[in-house]
């Protein structure tokens, strides 16, 4: 396992925040990311509201009208909370909009002297992204139960968010270098070189999904993951 290569592709990401062209994809990625999650948060709020109304009767304390705003600040933290589980797939989702754009400022700095990549097409891209986010989805889906089981048994609850970082680390490290590869040696040498260092990739991952699960922190790590990634798979490749 190349644990060395893993840490200087994450410190060059790092590295390269100040650099014009990756500020902006940067926070580019990071409105998106706010953006779909509130998306999902907006609907939900609104429901709330619906269901509650401007006031609320409980017993002992008559009509309150702070009920709405009790739920909105309630349903705010819980949106913080869903997060966690909401950013893996923005995270795949971002990953096809915004790699080419971070792997050619990233490649511009640090390979500079490499041909130009090949261009995926919009068609090929948007299907990419559709079957790694569907394949998310139900993987996530289906893990709800192994979580729900772990969750119940008191000695087995600390495993579960262990659970959860290395099964999206090993489904978010799979389509972050599938991508980043596919732009240099095509879909089937992409395919090769992910097979032959499945592991390092699935811990290289791992280390992403495990800041994805902290609210806010969450919001840069799609961007520096496409980066990362990218020097990773150079670095794999020249190996």
């Amino acid at each position: 396992m190349a644990i060395d290569l893993i840490l200087a592709a994450f410190s060059k990401a790092l590295s390269q925040i100040g650099d014009r062209r990756f500020r902006r994809v940067l926070l580019l990625g990071v409105g998106l990311t706010v953006a779909l999650l509130l998306a999902i948060y907006a609907p939900f709020l609104g429901l709330l509201n619906w269901i509650v109304g401007p006031e609320a009767t409980l017993p002992f304390f008559g009509k309150v009208t702070w009920l709405d705003n009790l739920l909105g600040w309630g349903s705010f933290f819980a949106m913080l909370a869903a997060s966690t589980f909401l950013m893996v797939p923005v995270a795949s989702a971002i990953s096809s909009l915004f790699l080419d754009q971070v792997a050619l400022a990233f490649e511009d700095k640090h390979y500079f002297a490499l041909p130009s990549a090949t261009n995926i097409g919009l068609i090929e891209a948007l299907r990419d992204t559709l079957s790694f986010l569907g394949v998310l989805i139900v993987a996530n889906l289906l893990a709800l139960v192994v979580y729900g089981v772990f969750l119940l048994t008191a000695v087995l609850a600390p495993l579960a968010p262990l659970v959860f970082w290395l099964l999206n680390g090993y489904l978010l490290g799979r389509e972050y270098f599938q991508l980043a590869a596919m732009r240099r040696i095509g879909r089937k040498n992409a395919k090769a070189l992910r097979k032959r260092h499945a592991f390092t990739i699935w811990v290289a991952g791992t280390l992403m999904a495990i800041p994805l699960s902290i609210p806010l922190v969450s919001l840069i790590i799609p961007i520096l993951g496409a980066a990362t990634f990218t020097h990773l798979f150079h670095g794999l490749k020249n190996r």
